[in-house]
């Protein structure tokens, strides 16, 4: 990907992803932001007046992830929900896919929407690439929420567990590293593959209906997105290096919420985060899986605006 910071950035409406179709969400608008060659999706609505929350999901979603969370925020600040480099509605790049550099795609596009200072929340992978945002652009940032992600060279584990008891949580990281043979396997199968993601990582397998697994199976088979998903993994390491060297230099110093879930992949979101953070906090959402934002959309709405409070 092209560093976003040479181009100057600027709003289409212009849909990059044509297999793709868009959901609609009440009050909400599908906007396209070209930065840095790549124009990335956002969905925005809310108070145009009022404080600006991002959104970034991850393994194997979009911005749908947080269409229960958006009109439940919508009433108090301006929510924006941004589909990932080689996510969703946004373009597939060639090129690395370290945090770092989608990081700085993502924040160039928020910029670009008129938002200089922001809250971000993030889940999985875009929690990521939130925790290299916040490092390298800290200070546009209000402070930032972490949902149940181990962040690479931080507390993603180098090794995956082996008890079965665990290592359904987790497996998936060595197999997504593999060259080729994940592509070999899964594609047109991705639906199958989403089904199981989505159905045994929730704590209820009766969160997501067959629409749900049906748009994030089609965005993976779209115009590359399986690759893009897995440069994610296989660039891990570039991010954990990058985040290191970041670290050396300077802890997060934005206000820092984790947020961690009951039957979720990280027990404790904001002790595993706490090495490297000045200001954190954390909170522990009950009857929920990895997916939270699908599973207590209110728990998850709450806890944010909470934050937003207190660090405010």
């Amino acid at each position: 990907m092209t560093d976003p910071t040479t181009v100057t950035p600027h709003v289409s409406g212009t849909n990059p992803v044509r297999d793709l179709p868009l959901h609609e969400l009440d009050g909400f608008t599908h906007r396209w932001v070209e930065v840095g060659g790549v124009r990335l999706h956002a969905v925005d609505g809310g108070r145009p007046d009022a404080p600006a929350v991002v959104l970034l999901a991850g393994f194997p979603q979009t911005w749908w992830a947080w269409r229960k969370v958006m009109p439940s925020l919508a009433d108090r600040f301006r929510v924006i929900a941004v589909d990932l480099p080689g996510q969703g509605n946004s373009e597939r790049p060639e090129g690395s896919y370290g945090t770092h550099a989608a990081a700085a795609h993502v924040h160039s596009a928020v910029k670009a929407l008129g938002v200089s200072t922001y809250w971000l929340a993030a889940h999985d992978i875009g929690a990521w690439v939130a925790f290299s945002l916040a490092l390298n652009h800290g200070s546009h940032l209000r402070g930032v929420a972490l949902l149940d992600a181990g962040i690479p060279g931080i507390t993603l584990p180098e090794s995956i567990p082996t008890d079965p008891e665990r290592a359904w949580k987790t497996w998936h990281f060595a197999f997504h590293l593999v060259p080729d043979l994940p592509e070999t396997l899964l594609t047109g199968r991705e639906r199958d593959y989403v089904d199981w993601f989505l159905k045994t990582k929730a704590h209820s397998p009766d969160t997501f209906d067959d629409a749900d697994v049906d748009h994030y199976a089609a965005s993976l088979a779209a115009d590359g997105g399986l690759r893009a998903s897995l440069a994610y993994y296989r660039d891990a390491a570039e991010s954990a290096r990058k985040n290191h060297q970041a670290l050396d230099r300077q802890h997060l110093t934005v206000p820092v919420l984790g947020i961690s879930s009951s039957h979720g992949s990280i027990p404790d979101m904001a002790a595993s985060i706490s090495p490297w953070a000045d200001n954190i906090t954390g909170v522990v959402v009950p009857d929920a899986g990895h997916f939270i934002p699908d599973e207590q959309p209110e728990a998850v709405a709450a806890a944010l605006a909470g934050f937003i409070a207190r660090a405010a």
